[in-house]
């Protein structure tokens, strides 16, 4: 089959704007009007991969569609490897957390910073330096759970 260039400039725009399973179907028909060694001459001349093609050859057999689950992927989040994590870093805040002084917003203003919050979590609660988060993730947590880690400043009396 001869290929030119705006065929191939079809099929390869027209495969990019498609997502997910009907990227796979849309490869598998092309590729099976293509007829024997078709999956070779679409990878070759389309640069499409072909275990993409054959995951999508067996969607268009069997009828059925692959979850892709791209969700259960990455980086599991800190409380999943630490269940007790959330809880240990409000018990340890707890005690060093005040209102907002003219009580504004919900926040809760602590003095600890989320370095200082990480070494109290390791002496009081028993984590070891390895499997706690860095300080930057212990500073995400305290903003999750309400916490605002700023120097608490007592509302000033107004001038008369």
């Amino acid at each position: 089959m001869e290929w030119n260039e705006s065929l191939k400039t079809l099929l390869r725009e027209t495969a990019k704007s498609l997502r997910g399973s009907d990227r796979r179907l849309f490869m598998a028909r092309t590729v099976r009007e293509l007829g024997r060694g078709g999956a070779s001459l679409a990878e070759r001349e389309l640069g499409w991969n072909r275990e993409t093609i054959r995951k999508g050859m067996r969607e268009l057999e069997s009828g059925l569609t692959c979850v892709d689950a791209f969700a259960l992927r990455g980086r599991k989040r800190a409380e999943e490897h630490l269940p007790n994590l959330l809880e240990d870093i409000r018990a340890v805040v707890d005690g060093q957390s005040q209102a907002d002084p003219k009580f504004q917003t919900d926040r809760l203003y602590t003095r600890l910073s989320a370095t200082e919050v990480r070494r109290q979590l390791i002496h009081q609660k028993g984590y070891s330096e390895g499997e706690l988060p860095t300080p930057d993730t212990i500073g995400a947590k305290l903003n999750l759970l309400g916490y605002s880690p700023k120097k608490v400043r007592k509302t000033r009396p107004q001038k008369n």
